[in-house]
């Protein structure tokens, strides 16, 4: 945290479920294609499973833990990335053994990367309990991950009103899982309504795409390859965003209209 020029980027959320592990192994890789030395830190302790979303759960053999007993070096703790090597991954320790973790050792971590990377993202345990005040303590700016229903941005509200009372800007808010027909026929939360309730700046939305699901059970970030699926797209874009680039949202109207296309074409199809 001494070194200004590294951005500690605490992704958050207050429900479970909602995406943010996903996020933050996706995040890590598109910065990293974009030659920023990233770091992702998982700091939910009690879940830890940023490891499997990147497909390094098998080159683990020092975390965080380690590093602050000083068992281990700083670079034998970090874990390169197979196929993005300015990407590397802080893992969580042991989680029988969280209630050695305290708001102190997340500073002191933060202190020993930021003169490597440009990027450090912390990946938090969702809701609001100790572990989330840990994670926050080593964060410069966040990111807040929210589903477009009630609970999940009913919860997202209160982890804001605890991340502005710690002083923590910016903050961003990424909406995840959107489905443009249910938006359309009101059956999901808009994003205006959203944006309204929650008061961030949106950097990113991102809609239900089935491809997430398989990527994460492969263990390969869908940003790890060029194009792809729309999510791919926009958590490349959210990265770009983030560095100021002027990238702009995607359009939900222009998806609803794609999908009617594509449905009318499959009718006419069947008709003939």
């Amino acid at each position: 945290m001494d070194d200004s020029s590294c951005r500690f980027i605490l992704i958050c959320s207050g429900k479970g479920g909602v995406g943010k592990t996903t996020l933050t192994a996706n995040l890590g890789v598109a910065l990293a294609k974009l030659d920023c030395k990233t770091a992702v830190l998982d700091a939910d302790f009690g879940l830890r499973n940023l490891d499997l979303m990147l497909g390094l759960e098998n080159r683990i053999v020092y975390t965080a833990q380690d590093l602050l007993s000083g068992s281990c070096r700083l670079e034998q703790a970090l874990v390169k990335h197979k196929q993005e090597p300015r990407l590397s991954l802080m893992p969580a320790g042991n989680p029988r053994m969280l209630e050695w973790l305290k708001t102190d050792h997340m500073k002191e971590i933060a202190t020993l990367l930021a003169p490597r990377f440009d990027y450090v993202l912390i990946d938090a345990p969702a809701g609001v309990e100790a572990g989330f005040r840990n994670a926050a303590a080593a964060a410069g700016e966040a990111i807040v991950v929210a589903n477009p229903e009630i609970s999940s941005v009913r919860d997202a509200d209160r982890v804001i009103g605890l991340l502005n009372a710690r002083g923590i800007q910016p903050l961003q808010l990424v909406l995840n899982r959107v489905r443009p027909t249910m938006v359309a026929h009101q059956q999901m939360l808009s994003v205006e309504d959203v944006l309204d309730i929650l008061a961030l700046p949106l950097v990113g939305m991102v809609c239900e795409d089935e491809q997430v699901i398989m990527s994460a059970n492969r263990g390969e970030p869908l940003t790890l390859n060029d194009g792809g699926s729309p999510a791919a797209v926009e958590y490349a874009c959210i990265a770009r965003r983030l560095q100021g680039e002027a990238v702009p949202l995607p359009d939900l109207d222009s998806q609803n209209q794609g999908l009617l296309s594509r449905l009318g074409r499959l009718m006419n199809t069947r008709i003939l």
